[in-house]
């Protein structure tokens, strides 16, 4: 749950200095390094934490990698925006996006996967904190973004860690979740709760079947290496042919066109796991093709989403209404798909794959009454190229 909540600390991210840190660091890379480290620190306890033995403990460190890496999300986010020019953003973001996809398929998932096969988890996660040396040095050679070590906050440029006021304080909580939901309801009126319970919905089977993917897998028979190929390697191409196609669908048939076509994919590829598991096969060839098939539609989903939560925001918020709609997007998803092993236990694999693909179901019908009430009028339209935002 912490990257649905990081909007909640993002403000403190934004306009606390840390002590030490900041003078040698400046603002972006002092959070970066902090939340690195912290990142580095919990694999390294998860590592030497043995769960069926100490449950709360790992708990504990895994509480402390996510809560980490969300926060240098922010710090990151912020960095990578203020370190080069508006004409260049097009250029970092897919830097970013390019790193993004090695970093969490490449390294923490198939690099991880095959040495914990060749040797033991212990050894990959000791690995995977290793790995952090990357970040922590790039931060460390990289120059703080011009003018902001220099730019005064909103309370006298003097806040620090241990300094900030309830008045300040009071007024990130405003500008971070009053404005922004005030602007956003002016905008849409009634629609905005149709609008905001399909946000919430659309990643709900998706998100709920993840969970339990790699648990079937291992239940299969498959090896840590053949998930690792196909679900690390293979789905690398797939989801990024899928985001492709997911692109071009948006600037043909509109963004909710989009999103109608791509939710049902979703459902219809989550059926191809129900089979797997009804059938009990360990064949390497149909794992692929049905890992493929997911991934191509959570690519092409991908693609349709953003575009629409991007056409959703005001120019003046911005930063802060994604960062609302993304917490959102990911709530109830998140919050359900922890009792998938309840229901796998209780039920069996079949049920509960076919469970999690009737999940988009919701989503499907709240889209469909989107495009009428569009139809009407009553939604504003986003469906032209020239209307819709770059994916």
């Amino acid at each position: 749950l912490a990257y649905t909540f990081k909007v909640l600390w993002s403000p403190i991210v934004d306009h606390v200095r840390l002590p030490v840190l900041h003078a040698a660091l400046g603002r972006r890379r002092s959070w970066m390094v902090l939340a690195i480290s912290g990142i580095a620190i919990g694999l390294i306890g998860m590592a030497n934490t043995d769960p069926t033995q100490n449950i709360w403990q790992m708990a504990f460190f895994a509480v402390l990698v996510a809560f980490s890496s969300a926060t240098q999300d922010i710090a990151l986010d912020a960095y990578r925006i203020e370190a080069i020019g508006k004409e260049f953003q097009g250029h970092m973001s897919g830097a970013y996006q390019t790193g993004y996809t090695i970093g969490l398929k490449l390294v923490g998932g198939a690099a991880a996967l095959y040495i914990a096969d060749a040797y033991d988890w212990q050894t990959s996660y000791f690995v995977m904190a290793f790995c952090m040396a990357v970040g922590f040095t790039t931060v460390l050679i990289v120059r703080e973004p011009e003018g902001n070590a220099e730019r005064k906050e909103a309370t006298g440029g003097k806040a620090t860690a241990s300094g900030v006021t309830f008045r300040s304080a009071w007024a990130w909580i405003v500008d971070a979740l009053v404005s922004p939901f005030v602007d956003f309801f002016r905008r849409n009126g009634n629609v905005a709760l149709v609008i905001l319970l399909f946000i919430g919905l659309f990643r709900l089977s998706d998100i709920t079947l993840g969970v339990m993917a790699n648990p079937f897998y291992i239940d299969l028979g498959f090896s840590k290496s053949d998930i690792a190929t196909a679900t690390k390697i293979v789905g690398i191409f797939a989801v990024v042919g899928g985001a492709l196609l997911g692109g071009l669908l948006v600037v043909k048939w509109g963004i909710l066109r989009a999103l109608l076509f791509s939710a049902v994919a979703l459902m219809a590829t989550n059926f191809l796991f129900a089979w797997m598991a009804f059938i009990e096969t360990d064949n390497f060839w149909v794992l692929t093709v049905a890992v493929s098939a997911d991934s191509l539609a959570f690519g092409l989903s991908g693609s349709a989403f953003i575009a629409y939560l991007s056409s959703l925001t005001s120019v003046s918020y911005t930063a802060t209404q994604y960062a609302l709609f993304t917490s959102l997007m990911l709530l109830p998803g998140k919050f359900l798909a922890g009792y998938s092993g309840v229901i796998v236990d209780s039920a069996g694999y079949v049920v509960f794959f076919i469970y999690a693909s009737c999940l988009a179901l919701p989503a499907i019908g709240l889209v469909l009454l989107l495009i009428r009430l569009e139809r009407r009028g009553i939604v504003e339209r986003r469906e032209s190229a020239e209307e819709a935002p770059p994916v």
